[in-house]
C-alpha cells in the first residue's frame, strides 16, 4: 500500500506493533500523530502484538488512539448486508447506513463487537467498502459515498433492494492501487 500511495505522490509511513525495522517504523502513538499532523498517511500493520485482538479491533484501537475522523473497513464486498451475499444472493440486502446499535442488535457481521464498541465509544464512523473495486480506496479516502456507513444515527436506512456486486480481485499486475 505504501508504494501505491507514494506513486500517487502521497507521503506515507508504515508503523507496526511488532518490530520489523526493515519494512516499518515501530508503532509509537505520538509519532503517528505527528506524521498525521504533517499531512502524511499512516498505515498501521501487524495488529497490536497482543493475543486475542482481531485485526479489526487493532485497527479500531489505533483509530481511537490517533483520534481518527473515520475508520475505513476495506473488504471483499461493497458494504454491509442483511446476510452473507455469497451464501444467500437471493435474499441478501445491502444497507446504505446503519447505527452501531443496529449492527450489534441484528448481529450483522461488519466486524467484531469489540471493534464496533471502540468506534462507537470514540464517535468514529465506520465505512465498509469493497477494496477490490478499482478506485474505491481513493474514493473512500476522499469522502465520496462508497459502501455502507455505520454511525450513531439510530434512524438507519432500511436495507436496499438486492444489489450484489461481488467482484474478483482486480488491480494492476504489481498489486498497486489503480484509480481507473
Amino acid at each position: 500500500w505504501q508504494a501505491a500511495l507514494e506513486n500517487l505522490d502521497v507521503t506515507s509511513r508504515v508503523q507496526t506493533a511488532i518490530e520489523m525495522r526493515e519494512v516499518a517504523e515501530p508503532y509509537i502513538r505520538r509519532r503517528a500523530v505527528r506524521h498525521l499532523e504533517n499531512g502524511h498517511v499512516v498505515i498501521f500493520g501487524a495488529g497490536t502484538g497482543n493475543p486475542y485482538f482481531t485485526t479489526d479491533t487493532a485497527a479500531a484501537l489505533r483509530a481511537a488512539e490517533v483520534a481518527a475522523e473515520v475508520f475505513l473497513k476495506a473488504t471483499k464486498v461493497d458494504g454491509v448486508y442483511s446476510c452473507d451475499p455469497v451464501k444467500h444472493p437471493d435474499k441478501a440486502r445491502r444497507y446504505e447506513r446503519l447505527s452501531y446499535r443496529q449492527v450489534t442488535d441484528d448481529g450483522l457481521q461488519v466486524m467484531d463487537e469489540t471493534a464496533v464498541t471502540l468506534c462507537k465509544e470514540n464517535n468514529i464512523p465506520v465505512i465498509v467498502f469493497n477494496a477490490m473495486q478499482p478506485g474505491n480506496i481513493l474514493r473512500a479516502a476522499m469522502g465520496e459515498e462508497v459502501g455502507t456507513v455505520v454511525t450513531h444515527a439510530d434512524g438507519a436506512l432500511p436495507a436496499a433492494a438486492p444489489l450484489i456486486r461481488i467482484t474478483q480481485p482486480v488491480g494492476t499486475s504489481s498489486g498497486e492501487i489503480s484509480d481507473e
